[in-house]
């Protein structure tokens, strides 16, 4: 090996390691919001409207989407769930659990080739309150994955509360959103958009198979806002 070589292989072994907050531009990105007429569709499509950015609205009825658009304002448009993912470069899967896995097994096309973002909690209840549900995928998120072999899936916007979202005289939401994804790329891209929203921060939490105890956690949130009569979130310290 030369000198040169040497040099060479030093500095490479030196390169600087990448900044984990320096994150891309997401604000001309197309966002469409499946489950937009629900409450945490609703209020993240709010949210991410009144922050600057493009939202579709998408529900199985057009026009409970143009309905829930018009309320919203900000510029939000609102289609069925098959031309919002047409239309948008990034999709949020905010449906009810229930209708979680036919809504995306119908949305497959459409959704090839898009960025997807799962906020979808599988939760049960009954008398003691809310407790997690495990899909034999292992998570709503691997779900996502499994029907949708096209689309790069990812999970975030798990923890937020629907009332603190849709509430205009909040100016922002303090709390950290926990994402995760195979690709760094993908997961950049969705903190960058979770820090548009004044107060949030997006936090890079693993891997796919890691989405069930994240998912899982929002039952722990619902005892904590029972008992407290809050509107709890999570921080995430030393980061």
């Amino acid at each position: 090996m030369t000198s040169t070589d040497s040099e060479s292989a030093e500095g490479a072994q030196k390169a600087p390691a990448k900044d984990p907050w320096d994150l891309p531009d997401v604000s001309g990105l197309v966002v469409g919001v499946l489950g937009g007429t629900g409450p945490q569709g609703k209020g993240l499509a709010y949210r991410l409207a009144r922050a600057g950015q493009k939202v579709i609205i998408g529900s199985r009825v057009a026009e409970r989407a143009r309905a829930a658009a018009d309320e919203l304002g900000h510029g939000i448009e609102g289609h069925d769930n098959a031309e919002t993912a047409r239309r948008s470069d990034l999709v949020i899967v905010a449906v009810p659990w229930d209708g979680h896995g036919k809504t995306l097994e119908a949305l497959r096309e459409e959704l090839d080739g898009k960025l997807v973002v799962d906020c979808v909690n599988p939760l049960g209840f009954d008398k003691k309150g809310a407790y997690a549900i495990k899909p034999d995928e292992g998570s709503a998120a691997e779900q996502a994955a499994a029907l949708l072999p096209g689309s790069r899936v990812t999970a975030a916007f798990h923890h937020l509360s629907a009332v603190l979202l849709q509430d205009p005289e909040i100016e922002q939401i303090d709390t950290d959103v926990m994402v995760l994804g195979e690709e760094r790329a993908d997961v950049e891209t969705v903190q960058a958009l979770a820090g548009r929203i004044p107060g949030m921060r997006g936090v890079f939490a693993g891997r796919l198979r890691n989405a069930h105890q994240v998912e899982s956690l929002v039952a722990n949130l619902i005892s904590v806002n029972r008992r407290y009569k809050a509107h709890a979130g999570l921080r995430v310290t030393d980061v």
